[in-house]
């Protein structure tokens, strides 16, 4: 283990709190981020992230140290997510109105010079069609989709993170996208 949160998991081994709660800090906007685009609600995602760094706790001497720490804890937290996507029910409609701005993140609500208020309108209900289109993929392609175009990661590291085949993850990109190129070829 070379990495520096290998070295602070080591150290929270043996029973350095410091270093978990810096562990927590370097991963828990990200998780959290990465969770929230997966379920679009923000206690949900809160919760994923709290029952993640649970588990890292309780597993810390599981951790396989030829792994990279990114790719495990992302795993878990990924999992996570998708265990709470299975356990919906079925009950929101397409059309169900969202919360203040859910959804969107906060780049996208941060105006530039060239943006009237017609076209942050075009581009907000824009982007609600699109992650209202995500909403509906099922789990295996929404993870999938998810980690590729909105945690920007690699077809390698989703593979490591969701532990299959980097042509199974290709194809479920793939299908994917297909998927929302279907539903939303008459909206957009």
């Amino acid at each position: 283990m070379k990495s520096l949160e290998a070295n602070l998991l080591r150290m929270s081994l043996k029973g350095d709190q410091r270093a978990f709660a810096e562990l927590v800090g370097m991963y828990q906007d990200k998780l959290y981020h990465m969770a929230y685009r997966m379920l679009y609600n923000r206690q949900e995602a809160e919760d994923v992230v709290q029952e993640t760094f649970l588990r890292v706790y309780k597993n810390m001497e599981r951790y396989d140290e030829s792994q990279k720490f990114s790719t495990w804890i992302y795993r878990i937290a990924t999992n996570l997510s998708i265990d709470r996507l299975r356990k919906r029910k079925p009950s929101y409609s397409l059309d169900a109105e969202s919360n203040d701005h859910e959804g969107l993140d906060g780049y996208s609500m941060i105006p530039s010079d060239d943006r009237t208020p017609e076209s942050e309108l075009v581009l907000s209900e824009t982007q609600r069609t699109i992650h209202q289109a995500i909403e509906t993929l099922p789990p295996k392609y929404k993870s999938v989709m998810v980690l590729r175009y909105l945690q920007d990661m690699s077809l390698q590291e989703i593979g490591e993170v969701l532990d299959m085949p980097v042509t199974t993850v290709k194809t479920r990109v793939h299908r994917g996208r297909e998927f929302l190129r279907k539903r939303l070829e008459h909206k957009l």
